[in-house]
């Protein structure tokens, strides 16, 4: 709220504004009475506060409250097309894009198929990404200006000192200075890139096996292996973006990754506790099987929740979390089996014992925790009637 004094009736009508914007956001369409009752405004500010945001086209009515005694009373709900916002989540075999107004709603979807180690990929990243939204925005006939936000996912993560992609060589297309810039460029608006693991905390955060958790870590198992660290419902980033790569972490019987402070942009020589529990370990571990035959075997199961347990164990003593969430493929390819038997494993050790839960997000936790956290941006600017 730039240029306003705190305690002026500017100042006070905006955040009464937001309040009762955040009511709908929250909990549907409400009648003028109960945004008065939540909110403690008396009916009169309460109406004159769903005019103005009805002229400014954030709130809209949508038919009325019946079975009380007297007139039905009109409900009020947030109007769509106050804003749109786009989330995409990359990996190794393409972009995924989705594309939803400020309430949610998802109105198209985009998957662009692209080999990130292919050498045409790495000069056209940024087109790529156009691609993707484009093809998310056309089901509903909007375009670039009329997004508030997007939010990229992306392994690894944007160094706020240099502006490259670090911790990610699989993905070779994205490690130009420029990369934030670019992105901005071909789609006419300002970009956020994100850890990919960070946003499937978002994810648990708000509709997931976190939600009611203040410290936790989501420990991600795929073919790659991070995990993100929220204490007191922060995220920790560190100095470098690099909190919470443990996919690097020296374990015993494990080789060490090396590569030093270029790691980011060579191959990764492997090393670590990725290379006991990622989705390749488990393949060598199983004869090539897939994660999900490989881990109905009980001899593979217990020897991935074994070493698990070991890498579990030095985050645990290091951060102390309250809740440790799996996600990824090999945990969801291990379900409740690999969880109980990671826990068991972790039983009787001399640290803070943190509840162990596996995933239950529907569909892709990234793409899930891109679009909230977009969501997020673009409520901040769009509901600013300061």
């Amino acid at each position: 709220m730039a240029g306003t004094t705190p305690g002026t009736p500017r100042v006070l009508r905006a955040m009464n504004d937001r309040a009762a914007l955040d009511l709908l956001v929250a909990q549907g369409p409400l009648t003028r009475t109960r945004i008065g009752e939540l909110t403690g405004l008396s009916k009169p500010t309460a109406s004159q506060l769903l005019a103005r945001l009805e002229e400014a086209g954030l709130v809209r009515s949508t038919g009325s409250q019946s079975g009380r005694p007297g007139p039905n009373a009109v409900l009020y709900e947030i109007d769509p097309s106050a804003g749109h916002v786009a989330a995409l989540s990359v990996g190794p075999t393409g972009i995924d894009a989705v594309v939803a107004d400020i309430t949610g709603t998802v109105v198209g979807t985009c998957r662009v198929e692209a080999d990130a180690v292919a050498e045409d990929v790495r000069h056209r990243t940024a087109q790529l990404v156009a691609e993707a939204v484009d093809g998310a925005l056309r089901p509903s006939g909007l375009g670039h200006d009329d997004l508030a936000a997007v939010v990229v996912g992306t392994p690894g993560a944007i160094d706020p000192h240099t502006g490259r992609l670090r911790y990610a060589p699989h993905l070779p297309g994205w490690h130009s200075r420029t990369l934030t810039a670019d992105l901005a460029e071909v789609l006419g608006r300002p970009v956020v890139i994100e850890n990919d693991v960070n946003l499937a905390a978002v994810a648990e955060q708000y509709e997931g096996a976190a939600q009611d958790h203040d410290h936790f870590v989501l420990v991600w198992i795929d073919e790659g292996v991070g995990a993100a660290i929220v204490l007191g419902g922060t995220l920790l980033r560190g100095a470098t973006g690099g909190a919470g790569e443990i996919g690097y972490m020296p374990l015993p019987g494990a080789p060490l990754a090396r590569g030093g402070t270029a790691a980011w942009a060579g191959p990764d020589a492997g090393g670590g506790f990725q290379s006991q529990v990622s989705g390749p370990a488990v393949r060598a571990l199983a004869g090539g099987r897939p994660p999900a035959e490989a881990l109905a075997d009980e001899a593979v199961c217990a020897e991935i929740a074994r070493r698990l347990a070991t890498g579990l164990a030095s985050v645990v003593a290091v951060v102390d979390p309250e809740l440790v969430v799996l996600s990824g493929l090999v945990a969801q390819a291990g379900g409740e089996d690999l969880r109980r038997r990671v826990e068991a494993e972790m039983t009787g050790l001399a640290l803070p014992r943190p509840l162990l839960r596996t995933s239950d997000i529907d569909g892709d936790p990234i793409l899930t925790g891109a679009l909230r956290t977009a969501l997020a941006q673009a409520r901040d600017s769009v509901f600013d009637t300061a």
